[in-house]
């Protein structure tokens, strides 16, 4: 039943964070190439609930420019935007030249939880298999980078991370009614995916699996595979030069007593130590 193979040992926290931040250098490397060269890149990321997706973007997105690289999770659609074509409210959100745009979830949302969930007919579901890879094909044939990855865990997997986020206060908002509908519907979610790839993995707009059950591993084999799919290279900035500070001109800042200060939060908790 398990969508991943047999569980590898996590990879070494030391070895990890080495590489993560090597290979977050180059996303600012590629970053300025997208931006210098107005290129238009689209990253897709899809997978189960509690597969990885959402840790993995904020790693990507770590040290990135935020008007350069943009995520868009769009929420559930207006009752207007049910009315329109189904990929026009993700057609707006595409990136213009000079712009990253990284999608948690997307228009596979039809193929996934709409299916699994009744949420569009059989019509509906089967005209987005028969156009997406025409829409797709028209994105890169526009000249935009377009992007897929399939994040895969197990069952086992997802359990415990589920079971952590009920545990914890801190991330409970993150379960959702949606994540523990999924354990039940398991096997509908693989059949879903199984019949996605079918009819969207193609040779101009494959998916690449990213194994999960391992976030470590799964952050840095996305972000490798990233850079390695895309011809970037290191753009030389105008060099920026600090000015001396000018002299005082007569300025004297207002009394405190004229403006409003947060409370002294720190200063209360050294006292307390």
């Amino acid at each position: 039943m398990s969508d991943a193979p047999a569980k590898q040992p996590r990879l070494a926290k030391k070895l990890y964070e080495a590489e993560l931040l090597r290979l977050q250098y180059e996303l600012v490397k590629l970053q300025e190439w997208v931006r210098a060269e107005g290129v238009r890149l689209v990253v897709v990321f899809e997978g189960r609930d509690a597969a990885g997706k959402g840790g993995t973007i904020k790693r990507v997105t770590q040290y990135l420019n935020p008007r350069v690289a943009r995520i868009v999770a769009l929420p559930a659609p207006t009752e207007r935007q049910r009315g329109q074509w189904y990929f026009q409210r993700y057609v707006e959100q595409l990136p213009a030249a000079g712009e990253i745009v990284l999608f948690d979830r997307s228009w596979y949302n039809r193929a996934g939880v709409e299916r699994v969930m009744g949420f569009c007919s059989e019509q509906e579901y089967w005209q987005f298999l028969h156009q997406c890879p025409t829409f797709e094909r028209m994105l890169i044939e526009a000249g935009i980078e377009l992007r897929k990855y399939w994040f895969s865990v197990s069952d086992t997997e997802q359990q415990r991370r589920f079971q952590d986020r009920l545990d914890d206060p801190m991330r409970r908002w993150k379960l959702s009614p949606m994540d523990t509908e999924s354990i039940s519907r398991w096997e509908d979610y693989s059949r879903a995916k199984d019949e996605m790839f079918i009819h969207t993995d193609l040779p101009d707009s494959p998916w690449q699996v990213v194994e999960s059950d391992d976030k470590r591993r799964a952050r840095i084999n996305m972000i490798s595979h990233l850079l390695s799919t895309l011809p970037y290279r290191d753009v030389t900035r105008p060099p920026v030069a600090l000015p001396p500070r000018p002299a005082t001109k007569g300025y004297q800042r207002p009394p405190r007593d004229l403006q409003k200060y947060v409370p002294d939060h720190a200063a209360e908790l050294e006292r307390r130590a």
